[in-house]
């Protein structure tokens, strides 16, 4: 009898006290029933095992989860914390992208630029995703609580029971098809990266000599000014590469649509790049004395010049043709 005493009150402590009382007689009229005539305690704790753990039996009786995020909406919870991260980082790329674009490194070197802007960049993802987190887990645990349907069976991340019908709907999408987070996430660095070095190629890029063992930053290689008038164009460079990043992470997958808006991205850089180097004043003056002691080459020679530029076609029309290619792998 102890035994079944002990075993009501540990399921009862943890309900409502208006509720305890029916419960505990109900608890107590069901294992009167489980019991033979002439039981003994063993006979009891077979019944309380049939029963099970208090906490678990307990849980069925309130009117609310004892967990954070429960089965009915787990399914849901993930999908939405796997398709909202992924943006609000781009997000928070694209602000750091704007902070470190026209701000001011000083006298540090290439390399602590971009230690910086990585730093940067990380330290944001990791704040994006704590923030994300913690809202979607608090926001989800308030709306199960709040959910009194009598159907308690997992959902869907489109909110609806389960059918087979619903197979219908899933994509098969091929390993060679489909486009990884991290070439997503690389392509979303490297243009926050691109966007700072171009805007500050006056501090961070140029000529640098060891003296007394420490980096001295001695001419920069571009003239800041040439630069700077394209300023339109390269910003429509990282801001369509922007808009590319987030189309991919929608689709996560190649089609025909993501290959020509790829397509038209690469054309559109690679004609910004040769428009920009094709500029006579592009090289600082003193970057070019510079070099004139050291190397007996023309500041743009030719073949430099239509090397550089037939690299560029090059990448950006194989780049082009492997989109194309997996679009069309089924």
């Amino acid at each position: 009898m102890e035994l079944i005493e002990l075993y009501i009150q540990e399921v009862t402590r943890r309900l409502p006290e208006k509720s305890r009382e029916d419960i505990a007689l109900e608890l107590y009229s069901t294992i009167e029933d489980m019991l033979p005539k002439d039981y003994n305690e063993q006979d009891v704790k077979e019944v309380l095992v049939k029963l099970g753990d208090p906490i678990t039996l307990a849980s069925g009786y309130r009117d609310r989860p004892m967990h954070l995020i429960g089965p009915r909406y787990y399914d849901v919870y993930i999908s939405l914390l796997k398709m909202i991260f992924p943006i609000a980082a781009v997000i928070s790329l694209i602000a750091i992208i704007g902070d470190n674009a026209f701000g001011e490194f000083g006298e540090k070197t290439v390399i602590e630029g971009i230690a910086i802007m990585i730093g940067q960049g990380i330290a944001g993802i990791v704040s994006t995703g704590i923030q994300v987190f913690f809202w979607l887990t608090v926001l989800f645990a308030i709306f199960e609580r709040l959910d009194t349907s009598k159907d308690q069976s997992p959902l869907t991340k489109d909110l609806k029971p389960w059918t087979p019908e619903i197979l219908k709907d899933i994509p098969n999408i091929s390993k060679k098809k489909a486009i990884p987070k991290v070439e997503i996430f690389a392509s979303l660095l490297g243009l926050s990266v691109f966007a700072a070095l171009y805007f500050n190629a006056t501090n961070l890029l140029g000529v640098y000599e060891n003296r007394n063992d420490s980096l001295i930053f001695v001419t920069p290689t571009f003239n800041q000014e040439v630069l700077n008038s394209y300023w339109l164009l390269v910003s429509g460079v990282v801001i369509v590469g922007g808009l590319l990043a987030i189309y991919k992470l929608f689709l996560r997958r190649w089609t025909m649509k993501l290959a020509l808006f790829h397509a038209f991205y690469q054309l559109f850089s690679t004609l910004t790049f040769i428009f920009i180097i094709s500029n006579p004043h592009l090289l600082n003056p003193e970057f070019i004395a510079y070099q004139k002691t050291l190397f007996s080459i023309d500041e743009w020679s030719t073949s430099i010049y239509w090397g550089i530029i037939f690299i560029a076609i090059f990448f950006a029309a194989y780049d082009s043709y492997q989109g194309f290619r997996k679009a069309k792998i089924r």
